[in-house]
């Protein structure tokens, strides 16, 4: 994947964490379904972007600039499976 898109991806995570209320987290789907919809892709565009979201997001995790959760508890990036979300790291 080329640099401009793996920005382009964790620019998307970053812009909808930033937008989450307080403590919130956003789900891998809107994420993949907002970077879709910025590249013109059709309704199931969204699809084939969950792999690279997924990506982007163990990337900003293990850089402490976001948090991977399952199940509502923060999840090492490096080591997790199944439903996540991503939110921002708190402020604690």
């Amino acid at each position: 994947m080329p640099d401009e898109s793996k920005e382009a991806v964790e620019a998307v995570i970053a812009g909808l964490c930033a937008q989450a209320p307080p403590g919130g987290t956003i789900s891998p789907t809107d994420a993949a379904k907002a970077l879709a919809g910025s590249r013109g892709e059709n309704d199931l565009g969204w699809r084939a972007h969950l792999g690279e979201v997924r990506h982007a997001a163990v990337r900003l995790a293990l850089q402490g600039s976001l948090v991977i959760y399952r199940k509502g508890r923060a999840v090492d990036p490096a080591d997790f499976r199944g439903v996540y979300r991503i939110g921002l790291p708190s402020a604690e």
